[in-house]
């Protein structure tokens, strides 16, 4: 068991942390371009994490204590063990699980269930208000991820195994190169923007409204916790999306692992325009995207599967 987590799982911790480090770092960097701004070094983010873990602990009166403590571990986790799945299934897609799909769809919503217990029992009402909408939106982007997903799976014959959806992809092609994979790739990139809580998803951690969400009661190294684990899924959700719809990272060479690690980025910029190129919806927006247009969209997305396209 220690050389298990010794020569696979450690390496893979740090390695996972330093990529969420970079891509808070791109953000922040892209975001200022954008704007007309320089943007800060390289190791800002890790600047702010370790100032982060050197602050006091702060727990509000109202607050349920072990709860309040519980929420970002428990985030953390989710979205470590979510990550370790798909690098496991790039680096062995032979030894996938069976039903591995469905495993990451669950751990990927784990962090957003730990921001809405966090909110819940913080005792502070911009935290309820907070997690009320982290609710709400969960409903409709969970349904827009699966419908996505399941396009996937009807195009590479029914499998839920991420290894034979790479399979499929190294055999036949991506699957965004489709009609109806292109559409249900934008779909999964939107309400990959949703789940990130990401402009003009943003309402259920908006800060000139509610100033801050869930997170406005966190202080110190819990919150610490709660902005790695956000970090941690910008850098490994985008993975989702690359390996379902372009074909994953191949690590057979330098040049196919770049390859991979530049499908990535290209997701990372996707996702970073579009927070600075929009204005925030409203809930009621957002669910009524996610459920009337969006799903009609899945809908078409399937059929057009089912049918070859």
């Amino acid at each position: 068991m220690m050389d298990t987590i010794n020569i696979l799982i450690f390496p893979g911790l740090i390695f996972t942390i330093i990529l969420a480090l970079f891509v808070a770092w791109v953000d922040r960097k892209v975001t200022a371009r954008v704007q007309w701004r320089v943007g800060p070094p390289l190791l800002q983010p890790l600047f702010d994490f370790t100032k982060l873990m050197g602050k006091e602990t702060m727990i509000p009166g109202q607050a349920t204590a072990w709860l309040f403590y519980a929420a970002p571990i428990m985030a953390l986790t989710g979205a470590l063990v979510f990550s370790f799945t798909l690098w496991n299934a790039n680096l062995y897609p032979d030894n996938s699980m069976v039903g591995d799909l469905i495993v990451v769809v669950y751990l990927a919503m784990i962090p957003s269930v730990a921001f809405m217990l966090g909110g819940l029992v913080s005792g502070s009402p911009h935290s309820v208000l907070g997690a009320s909408r982290e609710i709400k939106l969960l409903l409709g982007d969970e349904l827009i991820i699966v419908m996505a997903l399941m396009v996937v799976i009807i195009q590479s014959g029914g499998s839920i195994k991420l290894g034979a959806i790479l399979d499929y992809q190294r055999t036949y092609g991506a699957v965004a190169w489709s009609p109806s994979g292109m559409i249900a790739l934008i779909l999964a990139i939107l309400a990959m923007q949703a789940k990130l809580a990401l402009v003009p998803f943003d309402m259920s951690e908006a800060e000139t409204e509610i100033m801050g969400g869930t997170l406005v009661a966190y202080s110190g190294p819990l919150l610490a916790f709660f902005k790695l684990t956000q970090w941690i899924m910008r850098a490994m959700l985008p993975l989702l999306l690359v390996h379902c719809f372009w074909g994953g990272i191949i690590f057979s060479s330098w040049v196919s692992i770049l390859a991979g690690l530049g499908k990535l980025l290209v997701f990372w910029v996707i996702m970073i325009l579009i927070r600075n190129t929009n204005p925030r919806v409203r809930i009621d927006q957002a669910l009524k995207f996610f459920t009337v247009w969006g799903g009609c969209l899945g809908v078409l997305a399937m059929i057009l599967a089912m049918l070859g396209y």
